[in-house]
């Protein structure tokens, strides 16, 4: 089975969505073959990758994998990736008529700092032959000599109604039907990150091609809301051996951790009939829990500690 990420994958500057004003300037710069070192920062899921693709597509054609060159940071973080890989494909002329290669850096905020020196340097040195387009989560990981000599474009996660776009695109060229509230859901788990908007889908599509709330939910291993909010009422109203009954039963049943249920508890503390006061006490609460987990504390005795605390205030 084809993966979806790579068939849906966008072709042109047209196709790719929610980016719009990153995508004018840059097609501008294309066209007119004059792109500087470029730095892409923002959430998973945006379209930082595909849109470097579609340069280096639109300005080499069928040539542009012999002059588009892309390494996963994460994997190959240190010093001797930029002193050899690196340096040695940007010392080399680029094929065709564009006078520059392309070296696409993805993550490249899980780099060393050594290697983020060396590659300044390496920029620097072969800026005439070779652009870096460098893509990351957080630019202030980043070196500031580096972001100095880029072009920074900060991307936003997809906004609700482009991704409902996306999600109708999909459905007419895969022949899916989807309910209203399963794309509302499907928004909700994706959170702006197409890519894991498309891994849902097609483990969906893979069961049916009709896709509602109740599949999402079995799909994404997430409780549905009501669950939640049950828990959380019977928690607030004392009961404590039914909540805790009921979450554990949810954990197994779902394969949840720790972390992804105080997350959703965390989203549903909103919708309680509650005071608003007694909300942002419940929110404390989760925040200082979460902490704990993070910091290895056992995550069941943790929630059930947060289920307590839901009781007593």
């Amino acid at each position: 089975m084809e993966i979806w990420i790579e068939k849906h994958r966008p072709k042109s500057f047209e196709d790719i969505i929610g980016q719009e004003p990153i995508v004018r300037r840059i097609k501008s710069m294309v066209e007119k073959k004059e792109v500087p070192h470029l730095l892409f920062a923002g959430p998973a899921g945006t379209g930082k990758t595909t849109l470097a693709l579609v340069i280096s597509k639109q300005l080499y054609g069928s040539s542009w994998r012999e002059n588009f060159l892309e390494l996963n940071a994460s994997d190959e973080r240190g010093i001797d990736v930029v002193r050899n890989t690196i340096k040695d494909f940007a010392r080399t002329k680029a094929i065709g008529d564009v006078p520059f290669k392309i070296i696409y850096l993805d993550e490249c905020d899980s780099l060393t700092k050594e290697a983020q020196q060396a590659l300044r340097r390496t920029m620097e040195n072969y800026a005439s032959v070779t652009r870096f387009l460098l893509s990351c989560n957080y630019s202030s990981k980043i070196i500031d000599p580096i972001q100095s000599r880029c072009t920074i474009f900060r991307f936003r996660n997809i906004e609700k109604e482009d991704v409902f776009e996306y999600i109708d695109r999909i459905a007419k060229k895969e022949e899916l039907k989807i309910s209203k509230d399963a794309k509302e859901i499907l928004y909700e788990n994706s959170h702006g990150d197409l890519r894991r908007l498309l891994n849902i889908l097609q483990s969906c599509a893979s069961v049916s091609n009709k896709i509602d709330d109740k599949l999402i939910y079995e799909i994404a291993s997430e409780a549905h809301p009501k669950e939640i909010k049950k828990i959380i009422e019977h928690a607030i109203k004392g009961d404590f051996l039914k909540s805790k009954n009921m979450l554990l039963d949810i954990m197994l049943k779902h394969g949840l951790n720790g972390l992804d249920v105080i997350k959703q508890i965390q989203k549903e503390v909103f919708e309680l009939n509650i005071d608003e006061k007694d909300k942002l006490k419940l929110i404390e609460k989760c925040g200082e829990i979460e902490f704990r987990m993070v910091e290895g504390s056992d995550e069941f005795i943790q929630l059930q500690a947060l289920l307590a605390g839901f009781y007593l205030g």
